[in-house]
């Protein structure tokens, strides 16, 4: 993977990788090229090269992204707005109860480049990209119609496309949770819900699982990933005996990146005879290792109740 545009400009293979990008970029119409208007200091893009692998860790594809450098965004001129809804692990896990309860099987699709449907309601003006440079306009910027992907209000300007589309087509927003949208036919009933540009959706008839997914195709580019096997770290397996979930190749990442491969496995979570003691000597410790390490233990507790209580003692 090549670490700049420079090294990526020596391979084709990455070159035409970074014009597809730019090409679905003019597809989409997401800028327009500018004079550059006085007192504005344009963004800057950068670009991000990741090689895409199979399950034999053969690379299948070259994938370039221009991203923004939001950092550099001002509160009030380059955004406004930036918060943008996300679903709760919690809330997966009544989705999938509920998918289990109605006995139907939940579907998953993936959004491709989710944050350029997202209309922009500020001013926003980037530099063009390095290596593609308008040789008749060396010096103008873009003026983004889109959001591209590092805007602050890229994720806001997302949620708000999708939604509008969603309630357009007769689909009702959950109440207590907006990252949910329920469409009703007769005595059945349709179920969508968001996490960014991943969506995970299933009804108690099929006629509108597909119907759910030609709507979606209809307006984006979608990827059609079939039944829901994996999630935000959630491995799902679906059988008609009920949906089941385990985080077990979480698991496994967690012992190694700790150096914990190699420990016996015990029958509670917790020494049931040890006292917490307050150590006298105030023998160091990597403060920060400790956080990640307990930060790590809450995210299982989605799959693994049962150690709530041990990781939060510690």
């Amino acid at each position: 993977e090549p670490k700049n545009v420079k090294e990526a400009m020596t391979d084709p293979a990455w070159i035409e990788s970074m014009q597809e990008e730019l090409l679905q970029f003019k597809r989409m119409d997401v800028w327009v090229l500018v004079p550059i208007p006085d007192n504005i200091s344009p963004l800057t893009l950068k670009s991000i090269f990741k090689n895409k692998h199979d399950e034999d860790q053969t690379v299948i594809r070259n994938k370039s992204r221009l991203v923004m450098r939001g950092y550099r965004q001002e509160e009030g001129l380059d955004f406004e707005e930036s918060f943008a809804p996300v679903a709760r692990m919690e809330a997966i896990r009544i989705f999938l109860a509920y998918a289990a309860h109605k006995s139907f099987t939940v579907f998953q699709l993936d959004v491709k480049t989710a944050f350029l449907h997202g209309s922009l309601k500020e001013d926003v003006y980037v530099c063009q990209p390095e290596g593609f440079i308008d040789a008749d306009h060396p010096s103008h910027v873009y003026k983004l119609k889109k959001a591209l992907y590092g805007l602050k209000q890229a994720p806001r300007a997302w949620y708000d496309e999708l939604s509008t589309f969603l309630l357009q087509n007769h689909f009702i927003k959950g109440t207590i949770d907006p990252t949910l949208f329920i469409r009703r036919f007769n005595d059945d009933i349709l179920v969508v819900q968001v996490y960014v540009d991943d969506i995970i959706f299933g009804s108690t008839h099929p006629r509108y699982t597909q119907l759910f997914s030609d709507l979606m195709k209809s307006r984006f580019e979608m990827s059609m990933m079939g039944e829901m096997t994996f999630f935000l770290g959630l491995q799902v397996n679906q059988s008609p005996c009920g949906i089941f979930i385990n985080q077990s190749k979480y698991v496994f990442e967690i012992l190694k990146k700790y150096g914990m491969e190699s420990c016996y496995p015990v029958g509670t979570p917790m020494e049931i005879k040890d006292k917490l003691d307050l150590d006298k000597n105030g023998t160091l410790v990597d403060a920060t290792k400790y956080r990640s390490m307990i930060s790590a233990l809450m995210y299982l507790t989605s799959s693994r109740p049962d150690i709530v209580h041990s990781t939060c003692l510690c």
